[in-house]
């Protein structure tokens, strides 16, 4: 067939779409499934999807028994898929006549995804774009020939096949990752929220590298992570056969603090994506976080939707209420106070946040300032004197302070980070709040009620997009005729998962008139339905390889920020 379509117009090849029937090739033991073929060689590519028998594939059942396994056993074959396009060429085609075959880029992170997987009768399910040859617009057949008949071939006998592989390490990656997921899964009962074992490389090589940070230039070493002894806990792997030993951050408010570039945030950093298992050799495996954490940031100019945000904020100029508070342009304590009700409201059990990125005006007031500005002009409660109070109901805060002792007060846990060393400091530093004349009762006036989550109800109709809707970073999301910015979501770690963000934002807009469903149930339903059938539910039955599983919290600030 490609052969017939050599020199013809390039529409022409919508004649090999096979999106249900596929292309089956029994030499090789795969089955090809073509999508719609796109319409010019500018266009986006052509969407693929190869279907490999578990027959064929030979892959232990072991090795994906279990969800975990599978999420894991289908992110090493991606990552296989892709070094091999890079080590054959194949991902950089001809230049201008096309022919390159991509699949999605991974990251440090074993995320379940859409580009390889493992489906529940062992098949394998590969789904990778192909940009269609042509020399201007004139179908190239004879190379289409050569990338259906000899590289997909090489590519599933290279990638996709176990005898291929080196199976102690697909059986070292499978492991490792149900390992970390296992540590997570036991913090609840161990009283935690966090884990970073000894001997972690916590720093990264920068801020648009995600890969752990070489040896300094001049021959000083990385500093790897050492807990303190009075926060050590250990951990029997079962499937590594090892105990695995380092700090285990307790429920309640634990401080990190330290001077500057002396490793605090680079600690917040890895615990912010500490809900994501890493791959082996990321310096970061192990270093865990509870599932429900998030992130907490000011965002000045971002848009609040009817948010309750009277726990921190009241008494507003000219009488403007704060129980259902609603802005187009948020400053940066509404902002932060929107973020927090936001993520209680998603029931959100751990808080994140980083005083380097917070309102001063929202973390804290101190004495001189409260002698100027009578308490009675001043709308901000700041978060000092209400963490004491989260806690107390089962909110825990990790938080990086290094400019306020008035946190002293209310920690529970006091960490010290020292040229990225890490001490317990807690006695010492409850000592100086105790001694301290200057100090302005944070735990005593943190003994007042919280105040109130409010549920809120979306409308179908808001999601409905005028215009076309794609995405443009890992950030940008073009959602019709509105830019979507999702830069203050510093758990979203790929562009694969805002991709699933957008969907999960179109399919809001099948809610039914009038509906009383708040945002938790209806993410938590589209959570349960990813659970059972995975990613292809956002996908309309369309080949996509561009996903991965986003959290509810992200999902939610993309509905809270979209204008």
């Amino acid at each position: 067939l490609l052969r017939h379509l050599d020199q013809k117009q390039y529409p022409a090849y919508r004649d090999i779409e096979s999106s249900t029937k596929g292309w089956i090739n029994q030499m090789d033991g795969y089955t090809l499934y073509i999508g719609k073929a796109q319409s010019d060689p500018y266009a986006r590519p052509t969407k693929c999807r190869i279907i490999v028998k578990s027959e064929t594939a030979k892959f232990p059942p072991v090795s994906y028994q279990n969800k975990v396994r599978s999420v894991a056993l289908g992110d090493y074959l991606n990552r296989m898929f892709f070094e091999c396009c890079q080590k054959m060429g194949a991902d950089v085609g001809a230049g201008p006549e096309g022919g390159d075959i991509e699949i999605a880029k991974p990251t440090q992170h074993v995320i379940e995804q859409s580009a390889v997987r493992i489906l529940q009768n062992g098949d394998i399910c590969a789904q990778f774009t192909i940009n269609l040859p042509a020399r201007g617009r004139s179908i190239l057949g004879h190379k289409a020939v050569q990338i259906f008949d000899q590289t997909l071939p090489q590519l599933v006998q290279k990638a996709l096949l176990y005898e291929a592989l080196d199976s102690n390490a697909v059986t070292r990656h499978v492991l490792n990752v149900e390992d970390q997921e296992w540590i997570r899964a036991n913090l609840e009962i161990r009283g935690l929220v966090a884990f970073v074992p000894d001997g972690a490389i916590l720093p990264r090589k920068s801020g648009a590298d995600d890969h752990p940070m070489d040896d300094v230039a001049g021959g000083a070493k990385v500093v790897r992570f050492h807990s303190p002894d009075s926060l050590r806990v250990s951990f029997d792997l079962p499937n590594m056969g090892k105990t695995l030993a380092g700090i285990g951050i307790r429920k309640g408010i634990t401080l990190i603090t330290g001077g500057g570039f002396h490793g605090k945030s680079t600690l917040l950093s890895a615990l912010q994506v500490g809900m994501y298992n890493k791959i082996p050799g990321d310096g970061r495996e192990f270093c865990v976080c509870a599932p429900n954490a998030v992130k907490i940031r000011a965002e000045d100019g971002r848009s609040v939707s009817e948010v309750n945000i009277s726990p921190f904020i009241n008494n507003l100029p000219f009488g403007k209420g704060t129980k259902s508070f609603s802005t187009t342009d948020s400053s940066g304590s509404t902002s932060q106070a929107a973020n927090i009700m936001e993520a209680l409201e998603m029931g959100a059990k751990t808080l994140l946040i980083d005083e380097d990125t917070c309102a001063s005006n929202f973390m804290v007031r101190d004495n001189k300032m409260m002698e100027l500005v009578h308490k009675d002009k001043e709308p901000i409660t700041p978060f000092l004197y209400k963490a004491k109070t989260l806690a107390k109901q089962g909110i825990s805060v990790i938080i990086v302070v290094g400019s306020s002792g008035d946190y002293f007060d209310i920690g529970d846990t006091i960490l010290l980070m020292d040229s990225y060393t890490c001490h317990d400091v807690t006695a010492r530093a409850k000592q100086i709040a105790a001694a301290s004349s200057a100090n302005n009762g944070a735990l005593a006036k943190s003994k007042a009620a919280f105040g109130s989550v409010t549920p809120r109800c979306p409308v179908g109709a808001a999601f409905k997009p005028n215009n076309k809707v794609s995405v443009r970073s890992k950030s940008v999301v073009v959602y019709g005729d509105v830019e979507l910015d999702l830069s203050g979501l510093e758990q979203l770690v790929s562009k694969e998962q805002t991709n699933a963000v957008s969907l999960a934002l179109q399919r809001m807009s099948a809610l039914t008139p009038g509906s009383k469903m708040t945002i938790f149930q209806i993410l938590t339903q589209m959570n349960d339905l990813l659970d059972r059938e995975g990613l292809d539910i956002l996908t309309n039955g369309l080949f996509d390889g561009s996903l991965a599983r986003p959290r509810t919290f992200e999902i939610a600030a993309a509905i809270n920020r979209l204008r």
